[in-house]
């Protein structure tokens, strides 16, 4: 095989194997935010309903390609993480993949932050990202 043709092929197998995710460019203005609970709401009980909000986009599900629309993630007790990577799914990242926007949570005694960041449909951050403030909420 002549250098020119492996050359290719190596290009040909490294685009298949690992295709580059871009993120999503966000409008103007686009912003995500908590309508409930409030910064330094007490949750009695660690039981409540979450609602989500979004300002000049629109929510998709997971998997649905259409501009400035993202699904909602809900980052408790942690920082943002990489918003050039796929948000995690884990404890402390919360999908809502079918679009949801309010959803019902549950978390043990202490004092928790709570932040969203939405996703595109490859649950990457868009660019810029689309985060709300970070807020507290003490469950007694």
């Amino acid at each position: 095989m002549t250098m020119c043709i492996r050359a290719v092929v190596a290009a040909a197998i490294v685009a298949i194997a690992a295709p580059v995710l871009a993120a999503e460019p966000s409008p103007e203005g686009a912003k995500a935010y908590i309508i409930w609970p409030g910064d330094g709401t007490v949750i009695k009980g660690g039981k409540f309903w979450l609602r989500m909000g979004l300002v000049n986009m629109g929510v998709a599900p997971a998997g649905v390609e259409k501009p400035e629309t993202g699904h909602h993630h809900l980052i408790i007790d942690a920082d943002l993480p990489p918003l050039d990577e796929p948000i995690p799914n884990d404890s402390n990242h919360l999908h809502f993949g079918k679009g949801q926007t309010e959803v019902r949570i549950e978390l043990p005694p202490g004092t928790h932050t709570l932040q969203m960041l939405l996703g595109d449909a490859n649950h990457i951050p868009h660019n810029p990202p689309v985060q709300s403030e970070k807020i507290t909420i003490v469950v007694p």
